[in-house]
């Protein structure tokens, strides 16, 4: 039997990008981070936002 996988709604998928770009880039000043959060945002396919 295959293992079934737990739905993510799209809001908890943003929130995991978040999270992982903020980890990767702890010592980026709040502008810089602002800016690499929202580059990440605006590559989420459209139906996923």
């Amino acid at each position: 039997m295959s293992a079934m996988s737990e739905y993510r709604t799209p809001y908890e998928q943003r929130i995991d990008l978040v999270t992982a770009v903020v980890t990767a880039n702890p010592s980026l000043p709040a502008g810089e981070l602002a800016t690499a959060i929202l580059y990440a945002l605006d590559h989420i396919p459209e139906k996923v936002r």
